[in-house]
């Protein structure tokens, strides 16, 4: 597995545990980084897509819940939200990977950990909001 790849399903298992757990999403990375509970510590990318769902939740969630089509966020499997969260700040917000890049590895996720029908929602969404990128300045 691609280290990128790697460190984002690490920054999904964190979104997704927080969340199961009533976390603060800040707050567990912060205890990780300090004390790794996997023998690999959690990588500087890992770390960054976390703060980087943190320092824009709640546009994110707007954005999300804005382009869903009829979904709202609470509706959606906790793993799709996870997903959809960290697929929309690397479009977004990520200056480094490409959209289309963001958008493959998220459905790649979502294949992997959710049902059926998230790889075609999630691609969906986050193709939606990377062609509405360029008027969200």
């Amino acid at each position: 597995m691609a280290a990128r790849t790697k460190a984002r399903k690490r920054a999904l298992d964190l979104l997704f545990e927080a969340e199961a757990r009533g976390l603060n999403l800040g707050e567990l990375l912060q205890q990780r980084l300090a004390e790794p509970v996997t023998p690999a510590p959690l990588s500087p990318y890992t770390a960054a897509l976390v703060d980087g769902v943190v320092a824009h939740w709640r546009d994110i969630n707007e954005l999300l819940s804005t382009y869903s089509q009829g979904w709202a966020l609470e509706r959606m499997p906790a793993v799709d939200r996870a997903i959809l969260r960290l697929g929309a700040f690397e479009i977004l917000y990520g200056d480094d990977v490409p959209a289309p890049v963001a958008i493959s590895e998220a459905v790649a996720l979502a294949s992997q950990l959710s049902t059926d029908d998230s790889p075609k929602f999630v691609g969906g969404l986050l193709g939606r909001l990377a062609q509405v990128k360029p008027t969200l300045a």
